[in-house]
């Protein structure tokens, strides 16, 4: 049988992002269990606003259809987002926005979403540690018809978060990442 993958999406581009951090460690924990991991970054993969006249008149973008498609090659997509102003940044929403429009001739209209396992984390210098941007995500997936697990990573006071070598320090934090990285897994080989 082939290798579990799993897709590591950090919903931040900003340098030295706490949610980036996040995500890296996340990698390193999935791939530690036995899974094969890829981590992107959305940088990668720009995208306009979206806008269904821009649709109508120019298609999806091409970067739209390559993130689909990264996606579509993995049984499980772990999302790492920010919180702002309480809910989730315009890059992770306009992000699922497109993602969502691409159809391939084969599938209806957002299959890549239902076909595959979802994982959610945040990270912030907070105590609530993003935990609104997880659940306006969870709702966005939801609606999305995507399968989220239950477990979620809100990792409060992510500035203090993390030793010299870029590890989570605290226990309770590592054990929370671990456990959602073990749901994320098995639920994912479920729907191989």
């Amino acid at each position: 049988m082939a290798a579990l993958k799993i897709l590591v999406i950090p919903g931040s581009l900003r340098t030295g992002s706490l949610n980036a951090r996040l995500a890296a460690v996340a990698a390193l924990e999935i791939a530690q269990a036995g899974a094969e991991v890829t981590r992107i970054s959305l940088a990668d993969f720009p995208l306009p606003i979206y806008d269904g006249d821009l649709q109508a008149r120019s298609g999806v973008p091409k970067h739209a259809v390559n993130l689909k498609r990264m996606i579509g090659a993995h049984r499980g997509v772990l999302i790492v987002t920010p919180e702002y102003n309480s809910s989730v940044p315009a890059l992770v929403k306009n992000t699922i926005d497109w993602v969502s429009r691409v159809q391939d001739p084969h599938e209806t209209r957002g299959q890549v979403f239902r076909d595959r396992t979802f994982a959610i984390a945040a990270a912030s210098g907070n105590r609530l540690g993003g935990t609104r941007a997880l659940a306006a995500l969870r709702l966005i997936l939801t609606a999305c018809h995507a399968t989220v697990i239950p477990n979620q990573l809100a990792l409060s006071f992510a500035n203090e978060a993390y030793d010299d070598m870029e590890r989570l320090k605290h226990a309770a934090d590592s054990e929370a990442l671990k456990a959602t990285v073990r749901q994320l897994i098995d639920f994912s080989q479920r729907t191989m």
